[in-house]
């Protein structure tokens, strides 16, 4: 199998209006794209400016950050192509799983798809990308777990956003601004694979699923719920996922669960909007299930209060009812949770003003409170980053994967960082 070794290698040391929502999440995925294409010039795309320029409110109550030490960041994708909103996941056997959108050209574009690498020596090397999932509009976040009875389950949503991206580029065709004619013509073919009917109906959120390793992948199926990393596995057997359903539905934000390994799902229960807030702003929800067997669930919030921070909220019930969300002190999204061995919670995040990159919360106490920010790494060119999540190595050390666009491209890339609590 053809493998892959690490480049661009750093050693760095560090110690630290459809129905409700759908139109917003539309617009906001097409909005980011248009800025990306030059075609728009507003910052809030990726965040507000008064989110930009916002404190974290209850950061001075936070417990004092670890130190880390960082041994390695580096560059893992190997096409030239966008890579975005990768998922890693450690299997029991101790291989890495890592999925995400490839085959990209844009943060917005009709091209995208979900594409898998592996690693079977803890990240020091990656296989060349498999396709598992490619449909005929854009395949965006893609989330990856293997379940206890050791299926492999991998989701993503589908986008119809660049379609005012191309309708523009159309309409600048012959004039001093066009488009190069090879990439109209490239993305006309890949709109115009589907009539706008079947556009239609393949926007949605799916799930794909494996029984044998990886080596063979289901038809996607529709899934209820959508968010970045995808769902986790409960202690009781039970898998859950929590996200907001997307272009079809009520647009609901909350949980749906899976009693048969992910083969089938079932609405849970919702989650409660906070006083004053519009619940369609409430996006990429991720949860976890801390050692006492409370779940908590935190989401990425584009509300004018607490604008780019991540909320959070609690269940004591194994998921049926939940607490409003509510501000951690933390800016930055969205998060990515894991319990460590020892018990204690870690969120990942992205951290879209300087120092531009990817940081990194504890928890000691379940997720009652969180320390300060530790970062991981801190280079970034810009605010087209994020999105990481972290796995626990062999050796108690963690490995946290991200994407980022570089200075100077139009192509962002998979970061790594590996690193330890020191």
């Amino acid at each position: 199998m053809t493998r892959y070794l690490q480049n661009s290698k750093q050693s760095c040391e560090t110690t630290s209006r459809l129905p409700r929502g759908e139109s917003s999440r539309r617009d906001w995925l097409a909005g980011m794209g248009l800025a990306a294409a030059g075609m728009s010039s507003a910052p809030w795309l990726f965040l507000s400016r008064a989110a930009q320029g916002a404190g974290e409110g209850a950061a001075a109550a936070s417990p004092p950050a670890p130190e880390i030490h960082v041994a390695e960041v580096a560059t893992i994708s190997q096409l030239e192509a966008y890579h975005g909103w990768p998922t890693v996941a450690r299997r029991k056997s101790g291989e890495l799983l890592l999925v995400y959108s490839g085959g990209r050209e844009a943060h917005v574009c009709p091209l995208g798809r979900v594409e898998l690498m592996r690693s079977h020596d803890e990240g020091k090397t990656w296989t060349f990308p498999q396709v598992i999932l490619d449909s005929p509009i854009d395949d965006r976040d893609a989330g990856v777990l293997e379940t206890d009875r050791g299926s492999i389950l991998v989701t993503t949503f589908t986008s119809l956003a660049y379609e005012p991206i191309l309708k523009r580029a159309e309409a600048a065709e012959g004039k001093e601004n066009a488009w190069p004619a090879d990439k109209l013509r490239r993305w006309r073919a890949a709109h115009e694979r589907l009539d706008a009917a079947g556009r239609d109906a393949a926007l949605d959120v799916w799930i794909t699923r494996s029984t044998d390793q990886g080596i063979t992948w289901s038809q996607p199926q529709r899934c209820m719920v959508s968010s970045p990393h995808g769902p986790i596995q409960l202690r009781d057997g039970r898998l859950l996922y929590a996200g907001k359903e997307l272009w079809k539905g009520q647009s609901r934000v909350g949980v749906c669960q899976s009693l048969d390994d992910g083969g089938t799902w079932e609405w849970l229960a919702e989650i409660p909007t906070r006083s004053g807030d519009d619940p369609s702003q409430y996006h990429e929800l991720h949860a976890v299930e801390t050692s006492d067997g409370r779940l908590i669930v935190q989401i990425r919030n584009h509300n004018p209060e607490n604008a780019g921070e991540t909320l959070q909220c609690e269940s004591e019930d194994g998921g049926k009812t939940w607490s409003p969300p509510h501000a951690i002190g933390v800016w930055g999204l969205p998060s990515h949770l894991l319990r460590l061995r020892d018990g204690r919670l870690l969120m990942t995040y992205g951290h879209r003003r300087p120092p531009f990159g990817c940081q990194a919360r504890v928890s000691e106490d379940g997720g009652r409170s969180w320390s300060g920010a530790m970062v991981i790494c801190g280079d970034g060119a810009g605010v087209d980053l994020g999105y990481p999540s972290t796995v626990e190595l062999g050796d108690g050390s963690l490995l946290s994967v991200w994407y980022e666009l570089p200075g100077g491209s139009s192509l962002a890339v998979l970061r790594q960082a590996r690193w330890r609590f020191a």
